[in-house]
């Protein structure tokens, strides 16, 4: 595999890693977009995503695993950080020639893929470019109001948002805010994890399947909140059928119950 560093801006932060498989022949598409978590904080960095970015690339996808600007002394927070993931993804689809990505199969079309506050990002990405046609969020942050009153993150919402944010900047920054959304999602959380509760994904799932929007669940039994990002554990197995074959049917999914599963 080929892994280099491209910016996307000025600013030291504003970079991605592209991963392409060794044969030139495989480098055309299908096209996964990472964004690591941490709480938007400046501590945590993309490379918390390489091992997904690996797997994804041995199996003959290409990968733009995007740094962004953080909080703490980073220059990040809202709307920055998710500036900058938007711009990451426009400038990916701008060179996509010259990062040696185009092709019949790429046609400008790519999978988002967040873990954690990368997932909360990845979700917004949704409508702000046509690049994005699918979002896999691991783990995500889809409240930031309900975040922030329970303290998550060591209390991440308020340096990301400032001191006492106004209901209506919770909205804007809360992808549960933004259904629906129109394109497929899959969200994917482990019932053990401790970080981001799985009750969140849970109630962000009901309220798209009621809107409707297309949304697929998994909820992985044991798992914590790092488990979705092991690309040896069941549950990144999951993301990858349904990333290869599309394959949703005979997966358990603990919501199926309460609303129709919505399929593309």
């Amino acid at each position: 595999m080929r892994v280099s560093t491209r910016s996307y801006g000025n600013h030291p932060s504003q970079f991605a890693h592209l991963w392409l498989p060794d044969s030139p022949a495989a480098t055309p598409a299908p096209v996964a977009v990472l964004l690591h978590g941490g709480w938007w904080r400046d501590r945590h960095g993309l490379q918390l995503m390489d091992p997904l970015a690996e797997d994804l690339v041995s199996a003959g996808w290409a990968v733009w695993n995007v740094e962004y600007r953080r909080t703490g002394t980073d220059g990040g927070g809202w709307p920055q950080t998710r500036d900058d993931v938007a711009r990451a993804l426009r400038y990916l689809d701008s060179a996509a020639a010259g990062l040696g990505i185009s092709g019949a199969r790429w046609g400008g079309r790519a999978v988002v893929i967040g873990h954690s506050a990368g997932g909360h990002l990845a979700m917004l990405t949704r409508g702000t470019t046509p690049l994005a046609t699918c979002v896999v969020a691991l783990a995500p942050v889809t409240d930031l109001e309900r975040s922030a009153r329970e303290g998550l993150g060591e209390g991440a919402v308020a340096p990301f948002l400032g001191p006492a944010p106004a209901p209506e900047l919770y909205r804007a920054s809360s992808p549960i805010a933004a259904l629906p959304v129109g394109i497929p999602e899959l969200l994917v959380h482990g019932d053990a994890d401790q970080r981001v509760p799985v009750e969140h994904s849970r109630d962000y799932v009901a309220a798209a399947r009621a809107c409707p929007d297309t949304v697929d669940y998994y909820e992985i039994p044991g798992a914590d909140h790092f488990a979705v990002i092991d690309p040896a554990h069941a549950a990144w197995n999951r993301v990858r059928t349904w990333l290869d074959t599309g394959t949703r049917d005979g997966v358990p999914d603990p919501l199926a119950s309460r609303q129709p599963r919505q399929r593309p």
